[in-house]
């Protein structure tokens, strides 16, 4: 998402940049682009004509400010207003002291609102460390129910479901069921429709009005655009959501309803569906989400991805051996399945500062995730030794761990070359100072490890030092 909309803002600051000093005239220039911009990736005109006077407002009466370039002057201001148009401030969920709390999930059918609502299960026991539970209340569309139980197992969160009936006494009997298995999290799975109509939302307010939920989160397709603009100030008219979950916002370049949808309901987007598994799932705050529209990146999402599929105590003993010229084939292809688990790495790759500025050719030479595949394919092909140390890999051998494989001897030879390659550059990084210092505490650590094992095995430490 937003990836259109970045190279163009990367594209038009760089070009104040180069400009030296800020204008009425280039001022003028970079609104008319940002405007143009932002009607090229679908935001509703209103909201752009809106956003366009505000930046305008501000850029007119800039004042120099010592040690600051002028043109990030005027990219600070299109960056708070941006923050502003998506929110302001993260919002937090109203949890509830006295009971669980009770999420209610609406949209239309099709939105992915099943399989989001199994997300945000799984994503909520991670992150906030709850106790789930989903309710089955979409009795209409056939096979919803055995749907959310399917999704129940595979995050390990119970469902609660009722074959017929209706959705609000089944709401009211599954959040009782909630609490006598002690969960503290209930998520309304309710019934959806192709379009909006007055039984659906009669249904939905007769849920609402029983079973008190503190939250009520619409599900809404960003690749509908302007259509899920007005199904979501429609939804909002009646039923008073307190947040918005914009889903398949992975096949959605342009963004233009994530910059609509608040400006147009006032509600805030909590949440971003960023690919179809079950942890493709981020919290959606709209100051970094700003900094990544204005092709800044954002690292501090980046982190928390990496933090919730790798093993950190695993990942620093790789830094380790990295570091100590001790990594192996076996710790490569650690590192390919974690990013793997991480999602799409074009993706990843978005969110880092100046990606916006790499070009579609850079973008498709990179690594996906069926080269990764075979090359863990590759190295799990080949022998405990060979792994360690592919110097041993001789031709014979490189034809055998293809066939062993299923790939190709040349796969065979990219995969030992990125080791070889990677071993390269640590032993450049290392030559500077603060890869120095890295290296220094990973050796010293290291080594205060192994002098504690040799104590305890009564090894000479003396002719152990002069190693």
């Amino acid at each position: 998402m937003f990836e259109a909309l970045a190279q163009r803002f990367s594209g038009i600051f760089s070009g104040l940049g180069r400009s030296g000093q800020l204008t009425e005239k280039n001022i003028d220039e970079g609104i008319k682009e940002v405007r143009k911009a932002l009607l090229e990736a679908d935001v509703n005109l209103k909201v752009v004509r809106s956003f366009v006077d505000r930046v305008r407002e501000k850029a007119i009466g800039l004042e120099a400010i010592r040690g600051v370039k002028p043109h990030e002057q005027f990219v600070k201001i299109v960056q708070d207003e941006m923050t502003d148009l998506l929110g302001g401030e993260a919002t937090r969920i109203a949890w509830n002291d006295r009971g669980p709390t009770v999420i209610m999930m609406v949209g239309l059918q099709g939105t992915g609102k099943t399989t989001t609502t199994a997300k945000l299960a799984q994503l909520l026991k991670k992150r906030e460390g709850k106790k789930p539970m989903l309710v089955a209340a979409d009795v209409q569309r056939p096979a919803a129910i055995e749907q959310l139980r399917v999704l129940g197992r595979q995050v390990d969160v119970p469902v609660y479901a009722e074959e017929g009936g209706r959705p609000p006494k089944i709401c009211r009997r599954g959040i009782k069921a909630a609490i006598d298995q002690g969960c503290d999290v209930v998520l309304l799975d309710t019934a959806g429709r192709l379009h909006i109509d007055d039984q659906l939302m009669d249904e939905l307010e007769d849920i609402r009005d029983k079973t008190k939920p503190q939250e009520i989160w619409l599900v809404v397709d960003a690749m509908l655009g302007q259509d899920a603009v007005t199904s979501a100030a429609e939804f909002n008219q009646r039923l008073d959501v307190t947040g918005i979950i914009l889903t398949k916002t992975d096949g959605d370049a342009r963004g233009g309803a994530a910059l609509a949808i608040r400006a147009v309901t006032g509600k805030p987007i909590r949440y971003a569906g960023i690919g179809e598994k079950l942890d493709q799932i981020e919290t959606f705050v709209p100051d970094r989400m700003a900094q990544r529209i204005l092709g800044m990146g954002d690292v501090v999402s980046l982190v928390e991805q990496a933090q919730d599929v790798v093993d950190q105590e695993q990942a620093q003993k790789q830094v380790e051996r990295m570091l100590m010229d001790r990594f192996t084939l076996d710790d490569m292809k650690d590192q390919f399945q974690s990013v793997m688990k991480m999602g799409d790495l074009k993706g990843l790759i978005s969110k880092l500062p100046g990606a916006a500025a790499l070009t579609d050719d850079q973008m498709a030479g990179m690594p996906k995730d069926q080269d990764m595949k075979r090359m863990v394919a590759v190295i799990e092909s080949m022998t405990p030794q060979e792994r360690v140390d592919p110097a041993v890999i001789h031709m014979q051998r490189r034809h055998r761990i293809a066939r062993g494989s299923g790939t190709s001897v040349n796969v065979v030879g990219e995969v030992i070359k990125a080791h070889r390659e990677m071993g390269r550059q640590v032993k450049q990084l290392k030559k500077q100072g603060l890869m120095g210092r890295v290296a220094s505490g990973a050796l010293k650590r290291s080594k205060a490890k192994r002098l504690k094992k040799h104590k305890r095995e009564g090894t000479d430490i003396k002719k152990w030092f002069s190693r």
